[in-house]
């Protein structure tokens, strides 16, 4: 194993010069050495027999022709909380790298995001679409070239990557379990947007519309999609359906602001009793995977006005204004939305937004903190984080300075 960056060679992780926790590059290492010792049989051969979550990926690199894979565990049994955010919420970084050490990756490069111009893989192609629309796990067998590779990525920036290699052939073991609601919704001619909307309404989770987005089931004119675009698509597609419900629904009364830590992440919110808007402002402090010394505040907005991607804070503003947004929605209230974000020196490895989805999901379970006054709401906020509160007023479109204040907070003046 080859390092790249200096700092890592002098440090070889034990100094932590990075300022991170933990080395992440250790991290990944150990997680792999302690699934090729326990599954070392099973894992050293060409072909991989388990049952898989189940779970597939598409790649982004060299688009529109990328690689798909099926990914199998060589175990069998309920493997769902391997590659399912929605059982990960107690879980550590450490062993969340674990899960996904145990999936070996199958790859099949140089697929046209095209369907119709996949003719000679169209048999595998058939078999992973069947893969993602099962909603449980499915005995499954992969064979490839030679055995899997288990490599590391130094720099840590890299998200948990399963151990792969070039597919030769893929084969599943039993009729995949798939929703009839679902399958009448792929085989329908409906819009991407419309499918997504429609799987979201009848209870499906993201994490599964994401795998049939991904796995070119959606749309009329249907394509495969790489995962993590996927992601950002399915949960900004939510959160615009959701949005145009709240806005019809009256303000909230008070200033709220609720607060949660979750896997190296501090989360605060403030809900302002006034019309939709949304921000997320976030800070990458020293040790943090982008952090450095003096870290920039980052931040994307919104209104009912507004379009174009968040160029920031990227995938995690759809991530966080998902989970406002259904809690608004159960309340059949609007309000504006600023949402604090400091990632510390113990989000010492990505495991992707879904953590931002669930860090801020879980804050609203812990409680609520009311004021009469902007000025009371943010004073807490202060107190909650570790930047100075003066570095998000400078960055922020909703909290700036010459905003003029609402009638009902002069009462309290």
């Amino acid at each position: 194993m080859a390092f790249k960056s200096r700092i890592c060679s002098i440090c070889k992780g034990r100094k932590l010069l990075c300022g991170k926790s933990k080395c992440p590059t250790l991290e990944k290492l150990r997680a792999f050495n302690d699934i090729k010792q326990k599954f070392d049989k099973k894992l050293n051969k060409n072909e991989i027999f388990g049952a898989s979550p189940p779970s597939i990926f598409v790649g982004e690199f060299n688009y529109p022709n990328v690689r798909m894979a099926p990914l199998v565990p060589p175990i069998g049994g309920d493997t769902s909380f391997l590659d399912s955010p929605l059982k990960w919420e107690n879980k550590s970084i450490k062993a969340i790298i674990k899960y996904r050490s145990m999936l070996v990756m199958g790859e099949t490069k140089h697929i046209n995001v095209d369907i119709c111009k996949n003719s000679k893989l169209s048999k595998i192609l058939e078999l992973i679409q069947e893969l993602a629309m099962a909603v449980k796990p499915v005995d499954s067998e992969i064979t490839l070239k030679r055995k899997p590779s288990f490599d590391i990525v130094p720099s840590g920036f890299a998200p948990p990557i399963s151990p792969k290699g070039d597919l030769l052939k893929f084969s599943i073991a039993e009729n995949p379990k798939i929703p009839s609601k679902s399958d009448y919704i792929v085989n329908d001619e409906l819009k991407a947007v419309d499918s997504i909307i429609s799987l979201y309404n009848y209870g499906f989770d993201e994490y599964y519309i994401v795998k049939l987005l991904s796995a070119g089931l959606l749309g009329i004119n249907k394509k495969l999609v790489p995962t993590r675009w996927s992601i950002t698509g399915v949960q900004d597609t939510i959160g615009r359906y959701l949005t145009k419900k709240i806005i019809d629904y009256p303000p909230i009364n008070d200033y709220e602001v609720y607060y949660n830590e979750f896997l190296g992440n501090r989360y605060a919110i403030l809900l302002i009793p006034d019309y939709y808007a949304y921000e997320l402002m976030e800070v990458w402090e020293k040790g943090a995977l982008f952090g450095c010394d003096n870290p920039p505040v980052l931040g994307d907005y919104e209104d009912l006005k507004t379009n174009g991607y968040a160029k920031e804070t990227t995938g995690a503003f759809y991530a966080s204004r998902l989970s406002v947004l259904e809690y608004l929605n159960e309340r059949k209230r609007q309000s504006k939305i600023v949402v604090f974000r400091e990632i510390t020196s113990d989000y010492y490895a990505p495991v992707g937004v879904w953590q931002v989805r669930t860090g801020i999901k879980k804050s609203f379970d812990k409680g609520v903190f009311k004021f009469n006054t902007l000025e009371e709401a943010l004073s807490k906020i202060d107190e909650l984080l570790n930047n100075p509160l003066e570095r998000y007023r400078l960055k922020s479109r909703i909290l700036t300075k010459d905003r003029q204040m609402r009638i009902d907070e002069f009462i309290y003046l």
